[in-house]
């Protein structure tokens, strides 16, 4: 099961952690892990090259199944980064709403 776990600071998102393996599929036909993945990765990309924002990045990449994103304390109102941020919670409840079985958000 993947855990999305969403941070906040005064009721704005400012970044996520994501934990475990959704193991809906054999290993490349896990589509629930391709839509988390390309979500998740496509936020980091928004939010570095778009929003401008610096973040605080770390990840298993030897094994996956780890991922945390936080903002730097001084992007904080950095309204860009909270909308993509916004987006990726939004884009993970929906997956949720489909493959509750295999995704858990707090």
């Amino acid at each position: 099961m993947i855990k999305a776990h969403f941070l906040y600071t005064s009721k704005q998102i400012c970044g996520f952690e994501l934990t475990g393996h959704a193991e809906s599929g054999e290993y490349g036909q896990d589509i629930v892990c391709a839509g988390v993945s390309a979500l998740a990765i496509s936020t980091v990309n928004g939010l570095q090259k778009l929003a401008k924002a610096q973040i605080e990045l770390t990840a298993d990449e030897e094994h996956g199944g780890y991922l945390k994103v936080n903002l730097d304390s001084a992007e904080k109102g950095n309204q860009a980064a909270a909308l993509l941020l916004a987006n990726f919670k939004l884009g993970m409840e929906e997956i949720a709403t489909s493959y509750a079985k295999y995704i858990e958000i707090s």
